[in-house]
């Protein structure tokens, strides 16, 4: 939870002094969507301890101990147009790797569209939801990150090998608290200006020169090499043909961090 003080700090400091932390709820991105039709502003901000019915790409679900990760989702209300709302999403994974820095030394890298990574394990996931043109309301966009904390010392199996918290990565437990507010202040530099969130996100994503494989889902599999990054958020992937895709949703891996 967070103290006075850190709601003090985000009050004096951004536009997230209002945040709604619950022990449980079904998604943060489901509560404020809601929050977003009836028409409250940009700012503000869910956590949960669990998520019991939090989804990821595709809605994919995987369970974490209640209060291991931090669950968390903004309300915004960019001004942008529908092609650049992708930057939201990279605001978001940028402010968050930003954090992860400043608090705890790890810098994980950002691997498109918006995991970050360390190793080549997932470290966090970030998922926009946007309601455009709503009467009364205007655009919005809730963009919802889960961000792996401090997570017990053994892990199943089937994710030990793909998936990494903080604690298991400095050795200690991580406030999560101290986190959030390190991340919400990143973020509200970050939306005073998209032209840096499009030239950071450039910067710092890892996965432009990778060789990748992009799972499209039913379309199937792309594999080559990632090339760029276009101004609507699209991977640009050659294939070793040299003919060229891009592509707008796909799961990928970085088959050069990948092979052992």
């Amino acid at each position: 939870m967070l103290e006075e003080h850190h709601l003090e700090r985000l009050r004096a400091g951004t536009r997230f002094g209002q945040v709604s932390w619950f022990a449980e709820i079904g998604s943060t991105n489901d509560w404020l969507m809601d929050q977003a039709r009836t028409g409250a502003p940009e700012g503000r901000v869910a956590v949960a301890d669990h998520q019991t019915a939090g989804r990821g790409r595709r809605d994919r679900r995987w369970t974490a101990p209640a209060g291991s990760s931090l669950l968390f989702s903004v309300l915004l209300r960019p001004d942008l147009p529908p092609a650049s709302l992708h930057l939201t999403t990279a605001a978001v994974a940028l402010s968050t790797a930003a954090a992860c820095a400043d608090l705890t030394g790890v810098e994980p890298a950002i691997k498109w569209p918006n995991d970050l990574l360390v190793d080549d394990r997932k470290l966090a996931g970030v998922l926009a939801e946007s309601i455009l043109g709503e009467v009364g309301t205007g655009p919005a966009v809730v963009v919802g990150t889960g961000l792996n904390v401090n997570w017990p010392p053994v892990l199943p199996a089937e994710i030990a090998h793909l998936a990494t918290a903080l604690n298991r990565e400095t050795g200690v437990e991580v406030d999560r608290a101290a986190l959030l507010v390190a991340i919400l202040e990143n973020l509200d530099d970050y939306i005073d200006d998209w032209n840096a969130v499009a030239h950071d996100y450039r910067t710092r994503c890892a996965t432009p020169g990778q060789a990748v494989r992009v799972d499209l889902g039913e379309r199937g599999t792309l594999e080559g090499t990632a090339v760029g990054i276009t101004d609507e958020g699209l991977l640009e992937v050659q294939d070793h043909r040299g003919r060229t895709s891009f592509v707008a949703v796909g799961d990928v891996v970085h088959l050069r961090q990948s092979q052992p």
